[in-house]
Order: structure tokens, then C-alpha cells, then sequence
């Protein structure tokens, strides 16, 4: 890491809010050099006195121990790096900071899809990944998921077992496995795929995390395809960002009379392409 990633790393564990590391991440981007105290107010839509708090932060024995634990015990990217994906760069509120264990040319991946489902998933999601996963992965398309428990997990363990490339992006720090039922799943990530996330080490998944993690799904896939949604369920969610940043997003069909269907099929309704067989979503890819 250099000067200027070692110090947005440095903001980002002092708890600065991504609006105001977005508008740093550009100061050094544009001038090459740390801002001075003084550009710190003029930069900052801060309070004095948060500024002043944070700029003791900066400097602190705390600040240095926690640097030197994550340092230790994961891997950092910062929008600043040239390895940082420039489609994840593009999105609305990028994050800044990205932690990370495995394989991180990952994301040099020119064509990656995201996936993404219920937590309960039936045993017809399971049949369809199953069936269509397998043949999608020949064509070296590199799968995005969540590591959620369901649908998520599901595509990192039909994708590691196919020998395929996975990226999971999780909503807590790396040294946490929530739901805990994927523990050896993660690890296995952790050794023959990527994971990703904004948060630092012991920082918990809380529910309001999410939500922002499903932007970085989003943003990193070409496209997005939902297996299995309820209504207003957090799958929808990220293919609304997903169309929100030009994404094309799929959807399983299914039926009419069954919730966890209900999400897709109103995708569906409202122009995502539907699934019938692995070709629809190798088409997305020009296969």
C-alpha cells in the first residue's frame, strides 16, 4: 500500500462516513498528497468539532493497533488502486475501502454474473442451479453471490465444486461467518475464491449492512439474475440497483400461487429477461 491508500485506510477505520471518503478519495486522487488539517474543513461536511475528534483519531495509539490487526489478518483495496474494478468504480456511492481474503485477481473477470435469492429457497431453486450453474461455468463466467444461507450459498458450493470462480461479498468483517451454517464454506472461499467486504475485522452483520452490501453485487456483475424472491425481499433490492446502474437483470420464473416466486415473476412482468434454460443467461455474455 502506499501513502494515500495507508491513509483512506486510516479514515475508513476511524468510522468516517463513505459521502465524506468519496469527497477525500477524490482530493488525492486529484492533488497526490494527504490534505493538511486546514483542508480538512474545507473539505469536510463535518462539524468543527467531528473534525477536530477525527483528526485526533488519526494520530491515535487505538487507530495504530487497529491498523496493525487488520493489516495482519486481512487485505486491503482502496478505490485509489489501479486493481480496483472500474464497473464497481462507476456505481453511486462506490465503496471506498474494500477488505479482502483470496484470490483477488478475480476481479480482472471481464464477465461476471451475479446471483442472488431467498434464504428459504425450495427444492425447485435447487434443482434449477443445479442443472444450469454447471453449464454456464464452462464458459469461465465468474459468479457473484452474497454467502447468504439458500440461493447464495448455493452458487459458491455448486461453483467450487465445478472447479469455477467465485466472489462472495459479505456484510460483516472477514473474521465473522454469519450465518455460521457456511463457516467451512467461507473458509473454502478464503483458499479457491474471493471475498470481499467495506467492513473491518469484528464488525458485526447488522441488518442495515445488507442492503449496501447488495450495491457491490450489483456493481460488479455485468448481469444480475434472481433465483427466487418474495416480495419486497432483499433480492429485489439489489436488482433495482442493478437496473439503477444499467445492469440487465433475469429472473427464474415460477409459479403463480408460490411466494417465494412472487418477486421474479413481477420482475418478469416489468421487462427482466426470464430463465428457461443456461443460453439465456449465456447470451447476456455474448456466448
Amino acid at each position: 500500500m502506499n501513502e494515500l491508500d495507508y491513509f483512506l485506510l486510516k479514515l475508513h477505520l476511524c468510522g468516517l462516513d463513505l459521502k465524506n471518503e468519496l469527497l477525500l478519495a477524490e482530493y488525492l486522487t486529484k492533488f497526490k498528497h494527504c490534505p493538511s488539517k486546514a483542508e480538512f474543513f474545507e473539505l469536510l461536511s463535518l462539524s468543527k468539532s467531528r473534525i477536530e475528534k477525527l483528526f485526533d483519531a488519526l494520530q491515535s495509539r487505538e487507530l495504530a493497533q487497529k491498523l496493525k490487526y487488520n493489516l495482519a489478518l486481512s487485505n486491503v483495496l482502496t478505490i485509489l488502486d489501479a486493481r480496483y474494478p472500474q464497473n464497481l468504480r462507476e456505481i453511486y456511492q462506490p465503496p471506498v475501502v474494500l477488505f479482502y481474503r483470496g484470490d483477488i485477481g478475480l476481479l480482472e473477470s471481464a464477465k461476471k454474473l451475479g446471483i442472488v435469492g431467498s434464504r428459504q429457497c425450495s427444492t425447485y431453486a435447487t434443482r434449477v442451479l443445479t442443472e444450469l450453474l454447471p453449464q454456464v461455468l464452462t464458459y469461465k463466467l465468474t459468479l457473484v453471490s452474497g454467502l447468504a444461507k439458500g440461493v447464495d450459498g448455493m452458487v459458491h458450493q455448486i461453483t467450487l465444486q465445478h472447479g469455477g470462480q467465485t466472489i462472495a461479498v459479505i456484510g460483516n468483517g472477514l473474521n465473522i461467518c454469519y450465518p455460521r451454517c457456511n463457516l467451512e464454506l467461507q473458509h473454502e472461499l478464503e483458499t479457491s475464491g474471493l471475498i470481499l467486504s467495506e467492513y473491518a475485522l469484528d464488525v458485526a452483520p447488522l441488518k442495515y449492512h445488507f442492503p449496501l452490501r447488495n450495491r457491490i453485487i450489483a456493481g460488479l456483475s455485468q448481469s444480475v439474475f434472481v433465483v427466487e424472491a418474495r416480495h419486497k425481499s432483499g433480492s429485489l433490492i439489489t436488482a433495482n440497483l442493478a437496473l439503477q446502474e444499467n445492469r440487465n437483470v433475469l429472473a427464474l420464473p415460477g409459479r403463480i400461487t408460490d411466494p417465494l416466486s412472487q418477486g421474479c415473476n413481477e420482475l418478469i412482468l416489468a421487462g427482466a429477461k426470464p430463465v428457461l434454460a443456461s443460453t439465456d443467461i449465456l447470451e447476456e455474455f455474448n456466448y
